[in-house]
């Protein structure tokens, strides 16, 4: 008898060790796995940034670029909400909701599978299956994703542990008035009429909160996040930080004295000035090639000449401009607090980094066809055109569409287009010390797309993907490929021309296979409705059709695309409709 009893104690002694054993075997595994930042910026163009050959000061970003890869030939949407279904899942937009852009929802297909213009619970974001794994999951900025009055559900529903986010596509940088009138709202058409800005909703972990005043949104989102991050620390937990800035989105607002560094150079540059100098700076730089053809300005009747101004004119213009900048600089300047917290806290060295932008840049516009006179009147009836009131937060403003397609340099169209300047944006990825890295400080022109953004994260992190099962839930596999053997030199390039990308929004289309795009874009939405080729690597402007001389190539790229939208129940799209304008009525007996 008193044998079993010394004998107990022993076994509960021995299973309290294993215990103990397992429990610092596990912290010790969740050490050894790489914090994940993935910083996002705002409808940032492929010309935009210090590291494009901008004049825009971006010191961060320029030092994370020689650590890191660049990419130049890196593809998203040319939407926002579209763009950040793909980053957090790996899938195609049209198979997690996201065939439709919330604020342009083409009225045949609401209700079609795959048109609900949220995301859905048909995927898993990586930040669910990062959590499963043990991370600590923190999100901060725009979420766009779901959880307003168009249905879905916000950050803290899809896997993170904190959250504060506006849940809509933008909101005022200096205080809570909104960006987006939603017409559809009983409430906000009353104080619309009665001549009032209505509050954009904030979201804290799922409660709606009140956004302090004065405080500029990358400086309330970085101290968020820093806020998360210190109190989880001690935890022993990596952690998956999604840094979603509202920066450089409309309204454009930012610090006086950063947008007074860059007024003199767009007054003097203009619409002209600026695109031929974006296009040198990149070839100088290596962003495209040396011999890339310049983009033909008189092909798209959309552009005003910069001589066709006011002074006055060119004043607005300009400020508007410095204004876009100084965002950028605000963003990269609160990019290096982030990163200082990191060296600070010892933590920088096992941290995958991952910064990019969602879409090019916005091309909508107070004046010509870009432009809704029922916002343009609510913007001037509410907030101030002073010159010197440019960048505060009683100020509203666009770049609008002759500075958008400016800032592209190399490039043509700008956001909601599917030309390249509309999803061909900044990318550089760093990976955490230690792990191989076979292109630190390198620029490649090897195209990836932002569906392989999760599945690198995931790769790093050691986490496998469910495919098509998550807790008993039926979700669509992903398609995006990870980038992990590129930046280890055991692969050429992230993908290979059989694993092509087909796309689709607003009835426009194109497929990449290798360093070619076949692309067809409606004739309401300004090209010919007929399927082209390009090379985009040799002809990033998109200026050269190679139809007649690779009759064969387009003719294979064409079906793989109309086998997608077979595929995935794609709705056609009526030429006669436009996102901006929905039906057109001069045209519908067409």
């Amino acid at each position: 008898m008193s044998g079993s009893h010394r004998w107990f104690p022993l076994t509960a002694l021995i299973a309290f060790v294993g215990l103990l054993t397992c429990a610092a075997d596990l912290a010790l595994a969740q050490q050894k796995k790489p914090n994940i930042l993935l910083i996002v910026g705002d409808d940032i163009g492929f010309g935009d940034l210090g590291i494009s050959g901008s004049v825009v000061r971006t010191p961060n970003l320029d030092r994370l670029a020689q650590q890191g890869v660049t990419f130049t030939s890196f593809h998203v949407s040319p939407v926002c909400s579209v763009t950040r279904g793909m980053l957090l899942t790996g899938n195609n937009p049209i198979e997690i909701g996201l065939g439709a852009f919330d604020y342009a929802l083409y009225p045949p297909a609401k209700g079609k599978p795959g048109y609900e213009a949220y995301l859905t619970r048909t995927t898993a974001t990586i930040a669910e299956l990062l959590k499963d794994s043990g991370y600590r999951t923190y999100m901060v900025g725009k979420w766009h994703l779901g959880g307003t009055a168009h249905g879905g559900e916000g950050p803290h529903e899809w896997g993170f542990d904190r959250s504060y986010a506006i849940y809509t596509g933008g909101s005022n940088h200096w205080n809570q008035g909104v960006f987006h009138v939603d017409m559809h709202d009983p409430e906000v058409v009353a104080m619309v009429k009665a001549g009032k800005v209505p509050k954009e909703p904030f979201y804290e972990d799922g409660k709606e909160v009140d956004r302090p005043s004065g405080i500029y949104s990358d400086d309330l989102y970085t101290s968020k996040m820093l806020g998360y991050l210190e109190q989880g620390r001690q935890s022993g937990k990596p952690f998956f930080a999604y840094v979603a800035y509202t920066t450089p989105h409309a309204p454009l607002q930012a610090p006086d004295f950063l947008i007074d560094k860059y007024f003199d150079h767009y007054l003097e540059a203009g619409f002209e000035g600026l695109k031929r100098a974006r296009f040198e700076s990149q070839k100088a730089v290596g962003l495209i090639p040396k011999d890339a053809p310049f983009p033909d300005k008189s092909k798209n009747r959309l552009l005003r000449a910069w001589s066709q101004l006011s002074d006055e004119e060119k004043r607005q213009q300009a400020r508007m401009m410095a204004t876009y900048s100084a965002m950028m600089e605000s963003q990269d300047y609160h990019i290096g607090m982030l990163l200082n917290y990191l060296r600070e806290t010892g933590q920088i060295d096992n941290t995958l980094i991952i910064y990019m932008s969602d879409n090019g840049p916005e091309g909508l516009d107070e004046r010509g066809e870009l432009s809704n006179p029922m916002a343009t009147k609510w913007i001037r009836s509410n907030f101030s055109q002073e010159f010197n009131d440019i960048g505060r937060g009683n100020s509203f403003g666009f770049i609008g569409t002759d500075w958008a397609y400016a800032v592209t340099g190399g490039l043509q169209w700008w956001k909601w287009f599917i030309g390249e300047g509309g999803v061909r944006v900044p990318l550089v990825v760093i990976p955490p010390k230690g792990q191989p890295f076979a292109r630190a400080g390198q620029k490649t022109n090897e195209y990836a797309h932002v569906k392989d953004i999760p599945m690198t994260i995931l790769d790093y992190a050691g986490v496998d993907h469910p495919q098509t099962d998550y807790k008993g839930r039926k979700i669509v596999a992903p398609s995006g490929i990870s980038m992990r053997k590129y930046f280890e030199g055991s692969a050429s390039s992230p993908r290979t021309e059989e694993q092509w990308v087909a796309f689709e929004l607003f009835g426009n289309s194109y497929v990449v296979a290798g360093d070619y795009k076949a692309i067809r874009v409606r004739t309401t939405m300004y090209g010919d409705g007929k399927w082209h080729l390009y090379d985009i690597k040799k002809d990033p402007g998109e200026t050269r059709p190679l139809d007649a001389e690779y009759p064969e190539r387009l003719e294979k790229m064409i079906a793989i695309y109309e086998q997608y939208a077979k595929d995935k129940g794609i709705v056609p799209v009526a030429d006669n409709w436009s996102p901006w304008h929905g039906f057109i009525e001069e045209n519908k007996q067409n």
